[in-house]
């Protein structure tokens, strides 16, 4: 039988509670892997196309359209990539992250009672009716024009300054990876302008807790970004995988990269994404991954 400590317990979202009456009123239906999920053996390693975004900001034109080819073929090849010298400061994301564990150790009443950050937060898959379907997360999805709104923080105001910091950030450097791929793509940069506002962007912050079944249950259940874009800065826990071809395989976590996912939207404004990764009607996602 699976224990926490009342700690864990008060913080924890109840998906331990949940996961069993799912699995018990499912027992007699088909296996739990079924061939679309990622499996509890050992799983291949990969490291990412690494870009150096320093060359978007190059005096040379060369190395300005050496960056840029480098992002299109990564695009194109794997749907993901991972990016250095973004312009995030090492610090900044460290202090979401522990503002981030903070704000996920307070107790499940309270951050899905209470409010907090636009009454935005998630737990689990209320509308799974089979293992396969269901995460083990929890998570805050933020809209971006509610990011400096100060009820959505309550009393706490280091959360806001930390969050409004990283979302300008973010913001800039996403409008520049999408800017990229605009124009690689023929049109005029200026076209993000017509399709994208704060109210179609998002700041999520995702949370894995501990998992008693680790081989069996997804933190979340295979899935294409229904966005343009997504940003995901890792931690140095893992568990990123992705479906390179036909095979699962896990994201080495790299500590001074941020991940970039392209989404649904782009691949369907051009037949050259078809990797099968990344909609709802969103510009870009910017995650915050803690396990």
């Amino acid at each position: 039988m699976f224990k926490e400590d009342t700690a864990m317990m008060d913080s924890n979202p109840p998906l331990f509670h949940q996961y069993e009456l799912l699995l018990q009123s499912t027992a007699h239906l088909q296996p739990f892997n079924n061939g679309n999920q990622p499996t509890s053996s050992v799983m291949e390693e990969c490291q990412l196309p690494m870009i150096d975004l320093k060359g978007l900001e190059s005096s040379n034109e060369r190395e300005r359209m050496a960056c840029t080819r480098e992002i299109f073929r990564a695009s194109a090849e794997w749907g993901f990539f991972q990016v250095i010298n973004h312009g995030i400061p090492t610090e900044l994301l460290s202090r979401m992250s522990k503002e981030q564990m903070k704000l996920f150790g307070t107790s499940f009443e309270r951050k899905s009672t209470s409010g907090i950050l636009d009454n935005s937060y998630r737990w689990g898959t209320p509308t799974a009716t089979h293992p396969n379907q269901f995460s083990w997360s929890e998570a805050f999805h933020i809209p971006l024009r509610k990011v400096s709104e100060a009820a959505c923080y309550g009393e706490s105001i280091s959360l806001r300054k930390v969050m409004e910091e990283l979302a300008s950030a973010m913001s800039k450097l996403a409008k520049s990876l999408a800017g990229v791929l605009v124009e690689g793509l023929g049109h005029r940069r200026e076209v993000l302008d017509d399709i994208c506002d704060e109210s179609t962007c998002f700041l999520r912050l995702n949370h894995y807790p501990i998992c008693p079944f680790s081989g069996e249950v997804s933190g979340l259940v295979p899935h294409t970004d229904s966005d343009f874009l997504t940003i995901l800065h890792q931690d140095c826990g893992g568990g990123l995988q992705l479906m390179k071809g036909s095979e699962w395989v896990a994201v080495k976590p790299n500590p001074e990269a941020l991940v970039v996912n392209i989404g649904d939207l782009l691949q369907v404004k051009t037949p050259i994404f078809w990797t099968a990764f990344s909609i709802s009607f969103l510009y870009y996602k910017i995650l915050i991954w803690l396990t």
